[in-house]
């Protein structure tokens, strides 16, 4: 299906002064991003590429105002829009609230972007949506709102009118979906769940998921049966499985501390990693470019094997010029401390004890006094489940934690010969150093 681009830019044009709209009238209009107006400065248009200012004289308070006036109200996050279109204005204020700059953001409906997952979309399944800002997270968001509107009763709850468009009747982009408007962002996770309570949704959709209140609401939406198709804040899986806010979306981490059997048979720490629960969303979709998509079908085999340390498969969906879709497949894997344990943080362990220890077994470690220069965390099995919001996420983030039964100098002392690298450990780090020092001498020779 060959992509249709509706994007009323005129409408958008029409609210500037007429000095910067004769600047915009360009053969690079079809390709502008954004204009942005700052008080003093001159004004700029951006592109995908590149961008340009539109004038040499700057932007003054009467052209400030003559926007302002053209455009709708603004909200408490201080967006606003133009009726019935996809544009966004962003307001920059002062400290006084007055409105010294503004960020004038074109819309664009497209149609033609998700034929790459129409497999996906027919099967049924909760998708989430990832990308950097700008990808077109929102633009594939829309479209898919409107496909399924044309079997399914979908409800959008539209944060910021992105979605729907500025204004009471909602933009023709979404067909026949309805749309329901969040007054205040942070009440956004209320009106999620009004959604299903007032309207009865098939399928629910729900733009930038950003804190536990929005994630909480969804896992209740998805509790009740209904299809979920979302964004959040996050590039792929694994920034989401190191995110503590947002984790939950995708199954939420939580770390077990298994028996001395049960670590050797596993081969692994006391302290692992585990999946807490079912995950909200059922499929991840990582939008790398408006081409290009890394689909996961399982969220919760791909986060159990990432958590072990392995690799989740990943297929590769690219749309070429000719629009033919090619399909391959790839691992991600989460980022692993491979270096040997030098630097241990005590947390309610004595740290005199922990010294103590070091020099009795004569181990070559460092007590640290910041969590960020640690290789380990060493603590208490009664302290485990107080640790601060800092360390538990280093520990999603994978810092290990070493827990002891008691703060007994004997359970210090034997906590410090297993954390001990081995002779062996010592050497084969020595041979890294040496390898990658000898890589770096290399690259200089050949630069000069």
């Amino acid at each position: 299906m060959a992509r249709q681009i509706t994007d009323e830019l005129d409408v958008l044009l029409g609210v500037f002064p007429e000095r910067i709209k004769k600047a915009l009238e360009t053969p690079q209009r079809e390709q502008l991003l954004e204009v942005v107006l700052d008080l003093g400065r001159p004004p700029e248009a951006r592109y995908p590429d590149s961008f340009v200012y539109l004038a040499e004289e700057p932007v003054t308070r009467e052209e400030l105002a003559q926007v302002v006036q053209m455009i709708g109200e603004f909200g408490s996050d201080n967006r606003a829009g133009i009726e019935r279109t996809l544009h966004r204005i962003s307001a920059l204020k002062n400290r006084r609230g007055e409105i010294i700059g503004l960020t004038c953001r074109v819309g664009r409906a497209v149609s033609g972007t998700i034929d790459i997952i129409a497999d996906i979309i027919k099967e049924g399944r909760s998708l989430l949506l990832l990308g950097k800002p700008g990808v077109g997270k929102t633009t594939m968001l829309r479209e898919i709102a409107k496909e399924l509107a044309e079997s399914k009763r979908v409800v959008i709850v539209d944060t910021s009118n992105e979605i729907g468009g500025d204004g009471d009747i909602p933009h023709p982009g979404i067909g026949r979906a309805r749309r329901l408007q969040v007054p205040r962002h942070d009440l956004q996770y209320q009106v999620m769940i009004e959604a299903v309570e007032n309207h009865m949704p098939e399928v629910v959709v729900i733009d930038e998921i950003g804190n536990s209140f929005e994630a909480d609401a969804a896992r209740t939406i998805a509790e009740r049966g209904v299809m979920l198709i979302g964004t959040a804040h996050g590039i792929t899986l694994k920034n989401l499985i190191s995110n503590p806010t947002l984790v939950d979306l995708v199954g939420g981490v939580q770390s077990v501390t298994l028996g001395d059997e049960e670590a050797r048979r596993r081969g692994t720490q006391k302290s692992i990693l585990e999946r807490k629960q079912e995950p909200t969303f059922e499929t991840v979709i990582e939008i790398i470019d408006r081409n290009t998509l890394a689909i996961i079908k399982n969220i919760g085999e791909a986060v159990d094997t990432l958590l072990k340390g392995g690799s989740a498969y990943q297929e590769i969906r690219k749309r070429e010029e000719d629009g033919q879709i090619i399909v391959e497949e790839k691992e991600q894997s989460l980022p692993r401390r491979t270096r040997t344990i030098r630097n241990i943080y005590p947390y309610g362990v004595s740290r005199n004890k922990v010294l103590d220890a070091i020099d009795e077994v004569k181990a070559p470690l460092v007590v640290v006094r910041n969590i960020k220069d640690a290789d380990l965390i060493l603590t208490l099995k009664s302290q485990y489940n107080k640790l601060p919001q800092e360390i538990r996420e280093s520990e999603v983030r994978g810092l290990p934690v070493k827990v002891i039964r008691s703060n007994t100098t004997i359970q210090v002392q034997n906590a410090v010969r297993e954390i001990a690298p081995s002779a062996k450990d010592e050497d084969d780090e020595i041979l890294s150093v040496m390898i990658q020092n000898g890589e770096k001498v290399l690259e200089r020779f050949k630069k000069q």
